[in-house]
């Protein structure tokens, strides 16, 4: 990208017919380039904030410090179990076969405007399945379209759909931290296990009430692109902005020396495929194909070798595999941070032996009427908190001992309290460039490009979705946590 487009790209314009939606979302763009830090530094607030909420509570330095060297390393299984659930999705992303529908399903659209709403829309249907295969998918997505000449395409809007699945879309899904966390007991904190239970799929992602949500939000979410997309005249293409398409597929190379024949061959590739469909056949030959697939190990062994058999050769693999290892630096570093975080505030208590986390927890009480009432308290504190801490598993772990310990006490849907938390805490990624990263370093742009979008995506989602889960909640019936 040369200087001079570069510096036009970060410009905010003066948005066509100068509506509220548009001027506000210029001033969010300012606001961003100017003053958002890095996703780590969010992090490292937060365990400042706990560890002093946590002595004014009344725990004493030393026993702070000891909870938060403790509880550092907790969440190791778990932190790679997700750094695997992303590199997965970018293994097949990047495979050989999904690289040649790309190039078929960038055909698709008939408009630029067209192209916006196609992306965004297929980018939230993929989050169900896999966040980290919507989002490197929905960006060389993007790339695809944007070599097209016969229609103009504005790369900011089509760049800003392809993260509509991680705004509003993967927590309803499979790739869902906190319900996958609480479908497996080995995966639970040992601290959190009595307060929630083991709660299934069927009571978090797979009941009409998440199905209907998910509808609500792809629909409206497809508006809003439709809507905020620019016309024809004045789009800004990739070309406007001086980024260049250069071919994402792996380059095809082969051996140079005899001992390479095997990293070209698919002899392996085929025997260790083979060895692995004895284990998915027994895992799924009964139950729900859905249920099975909670299990994170189970999810990430079906992804890893699914990468494995479209890549066909070793080669392959071994470089795409090490494409997607960027992706996951933030989780790797931050997620230990987390759990620091949640042994603070559930492992330090006052003179009274009171943790923060039962405080905060009868704060939610006394403040809620009713379940519904809970519901919308949650929802907001939980989207406000995920603007700090951009990371669904991480931050479900601070959250759930004093959220899940309220809605014990006033009778509140477990299933549902995780749902409505994956329902909100999503919608700050939409104006938080975190999980942008991956998707950026693909678009060749900057977070500034996508926000001035995404941040009109947010302020109209939060309230409609907030209130829809909160109504939601009035139709389900509370039962006791379900221990393994």
């Amino acid at each position: 990208m040369t200087d001079q487009a570069r510096s036009a790209s970060f410009t905010p314009e003066k948005p066509e017919g100068d509506n509220i939606l548009a001027r506000f979302s210029q001033m969010m763009v300012a606001f961003a380039e100017r003053w958002f830090p890095d996703a780590y530094v969010f992090v490292l607030i937060a365990v400042i904030a706990v560890a002093g909420g946590t002595m004014l509570h009344g725990g004493s330095p030393l026993a702070v410090s000891q909870a938060f060297g403790d509880g550092f390393w907790n969440l190791i299984p778990f932190t790679m179990q997700m750094a695997l659930v992303a590199i997965g999705g970018y293994v097949v992303a990047m495979s050989p076969p999904v690289a040649a529908l790309l190039v078929r399903l960038a055909a698709v659209p008939k408009t630029g405007r067209g192209a916006v709403v196609f992306v965004g829309v297929l980018s939230i249907l993929l989050s169900l399945v896999n966040w980290g295969l919507s989002l490197i998918f929905s960006g060389l997505l993007v790339r695809e379209i944007a070599r097209r000449r016969d229609i103009r395409l504005d790369y900011r809007a089509a760049g800003a759909a392809g993260y509509l699945g991680l705004g509003c879309g993967f927590t309803l899904g499979l790739t869902s931290s906190a319900a996958q966390l609480q479908a497996n007991a080995a995966s639970i904190p040992a601290s959190l296990l009595p307060i929630t239970g083991v709660i299934g799929f069927a009571e978090t992602i797979l009941t009409w009430q998440n199905l209907l949500t998910t509808v609500v939000v792809t629909v409206l979410s497809a508006a809003i692109c439709y809507f905020t997309t620019p016309q024809a005249r004045d789009a800004r293409t990739a070309e406007d902005l001086g980024v260049a398409l250069d071919d994402d597929r792996l380059e095809q190379k082969k051996p140079a020396r005899p001992g390479d024949y095997l990293e070209f061959s698919p002899i392996l590739t085929i025997l260790v495929v083979l060895l692995a469909c004895g284990w998915l056949w027994q895992t799924f030959r009964s139950g729900n194909p859905l249920i099975t697939l909670s299990g994170l190990n189970t999810y990430n062994f079906v992804f890893l070798i699914l990468g494995i058999l479209l890549h066909w050769r070793p080669r392959s693999l071994i470089e795409s595999f090490a494409k997607a290892m960027p992706s996951v630096s933030g989780v790797l570093l931050q997620f230990p941070f987390y759990a620091g975080i949640a042994h603070m505030l559930t492992k330090v208590p006052n003179a009274q032996g009171v943790t923060l986390s039962d405080t905060i927890a009868h704060w939610f009480v006394g403040f809620s009427t009713n379940s519904t009432v809970f519901s919308f308290v949650v929802g907001i504190y939980s989207a406000v908190l995920g603007f700090f801490i951009p990371s669904a598993g991480g931050k479900w772990i601070i959250e759930a001992p004093y959220v899940m310990k309220a809605a014990n006490e006033i009778g509140a849907h477990l299933g549902w309290t995780v749902m409505v938390y994956n329902i909100a805490e999503t919608l700050p990624n939409f104006i938080n460039p975190f999980w942008m990263l991956p998707l950026l370093g693909i678009l060749g742009l900057k977070s500034k490009d996508l926000i001035g979008y995404t941040s009109v995506q947010f302020f109209i989602h939060f309230p409609l979705v907030m209130v829809l889960a909160a109504v939601l909640m009035s139709t389900f019936t509370y039962h006791p946590p379900v221990m393994p």
